[in-house]
């Protein structure tokens, strides 16, 4: 397990599947600012679901976000897009409802770069997220990423076309602390 100051990143569990299926992917509005892709019907149970258990992959690292007060299942966070010749990756969270504004965004953001950085030694990790998502953005921030353009209107948003903000953090940026150093 990589561990924060509040949560730990694990392998996901099957009996975690269920749960960030129902939060994640059957809210389709949400699922549709947060996937890449038109939402589908997929069933929880299905090989197919964005939450299932599956092999290691080079291109992708899929964990489980538990809160280390409670040790229980808190969100997923992933690693993707990892670029081994180019040393670079995108990350990911969503957090379960009853665990936003609790400074585990954050926390979470940090510990996909202590893996990101510490662990697959890599150069460059990316984040892109809605405009509008002010959490996100303050999460990264707060974790020494700098934004580093918008991408107008380029998100195709449940009927709407949205902004997508392009936060960037380089492997000599980060200190480990949690922070850029300066």
């Amino acid at each position: 397990m990589i561990r924060g100051k509040k949560v730990g990143l694990r392998a996901r569990h099957e009996v975690d599947v269920p749960v960030l299926h129902a939060a994640f992917h059957d809210d389709v509005a949400g699922r549709t600012r947060t996937g890449s892709g038109p939402w589908q019907p997929i069933s929880a149970g299905s090989p197919h679901s964005p939450f299932a258990v599956t092999e290691p992959s080079e291109q992708m690292a899929p964990f489980s976000v538990v809160d280390l007060a409670s040790q229980t299942l808190a969100g997923t966070a992933l690693l993707w897009g990892v670029d081994t010749h180019n040393r670079s990756a995108h990350l990911g969270l969503s957090l379960l409802p009853a665990y936003r504004g609790r400074g585990l965004g954050s926390d979470t953001v940090h510990a996909l770069c202590e893996y990101g950085f510490a662990v697959r030694g890599l150069h460059r990790l990316q984040v892109e997220t809605l405009a509008d998502n002010a959490a996100m953005i303050a999460a990264a921030e707060s974790t020494g990423f700098t934004v580093e353009g918008t991408l107008r209107r380029t998100a195709w948003v449940y009927g709407a076309f949205m902004d997508v903000v392009v936060l960037g953090l380089l492997a000599e940026e980060w200190s480990g602390s949690g922070a850029a150093e300066g």
